[in-house]
């Protein structure tokens, strides 16, 4: 007899809601648009993006996702830093995008690596 797999938490998280039709809403769409976006050089930044697009991009706003996109568009490197507090970012709305996405990521996970060292 099959058995369907079951899904486990980073499976789970994934899981796409669909409009009356069955098709994926576009915040879905988005999200998995963007996900291509948040593999980086560095697995730390790949973790820490990915875990945030399913814990918290749903909760942005409309500027905070513009602000997001913008942040996908910077130097691994450059990133690195803002996300370990080496550096902060120029831009206020970066800066505060930096902090709420840390802030999301360590308050849903347990047994976290500290991300601000």
């Amino acid at each position: 007899m099959f058995s369907p797999p079951v899904a486990t938490d980073s499976t789970a998280d994934r899981t796409s809601p669909t409009d009356a039709s069955g098709h994926a809403s576009e915040t879905e769409l988005e999200i998995r648009r963007l996900r291509w976006q948040c593999r980086r050089g560095m697995l730390e930044l790949d973790h820490l993006l990915d875990r945030f697009l399913d814990l918290g991009y749903r909760g942005l706003s409309p500027t905070q996702r513009l602000a997001f996109v913008r942040l996908l568009g910077e130097q691994d490197q450059r990133l690195s830093d803002w996300f370990m507090s080496r550096a902060e970012p120029p831009d206020a709305d970066l800066r505060e995008l930096v902090r709420h996405i840390v802030e999301v990521v360590r308050e849903r996970r347990s047994g976290s690596i500290d991300l601000q060292g």
